[in-house]
């Protein structure tokens, strides 16, 4: 009886324990990072003139074309059509990849596609001055 008392505290202190986790809400105190589904959009900002892009293209930033970053896995192929949508506005329009970026993707900075100055404004960017980053959604296109 004397050892049964001891393994009796032990089991009631650990379910009072297990219900005081289960039931604590959870904690608030961890930064939030965008939602999974989520990206960064950035612009390019100011290129010389006469600028090509990695496809070959002469460089326009006021259309709606895009570079998406060497390190996303897989890469998005030359001409390949996404739907962007600013988060925050609802403003959407499709451009094509035509460049690659030497920026990174990472969960701290999930930063998934360069805008031209023009598309990067048509869904809500400001430049100046500069915003750095919209929140988007993006969806390949077929």
């Amino acid at each position: 009886m004397v050892r049964a008392l001891p393994l009796a505290r032990l089991a009631v202190g650990v379910s009072a324990l297990a219900a005081v986790v289960l039931a604590a809400p959870p904690s608030s105190a961890a930064p939030t990072a965008p939602r999974a589904d989520t990206c960064w959009a950035t612009h390019y900002g100011p290129i010389p003139p006469g600028a090509y892009t990695a496809s070959g293209e002469l460089f326009d930033n006021n259309a709606d074309t895009a570079a998406t970053s060497l390190s996303r896995d897989p890469q998005l192929p030359f001409n390949t059509r996404v739907k962007v949508t600013n988060t925050a506005t609802g403003a959407s329009l499709v451009v094509r990849i035509n460049d690659r970026g030497t920026f990174a993707q990472t969960p701290q900075e999930p930063k998934c596609l360069d805008l031209t100055d023009g598309a990067f404004q048509r869904l809500g960017g400001v430049i100046d001055p500069d915003q750095g980053h919209i929140e988007v959604t993006e969806e390949v296109l077929p």
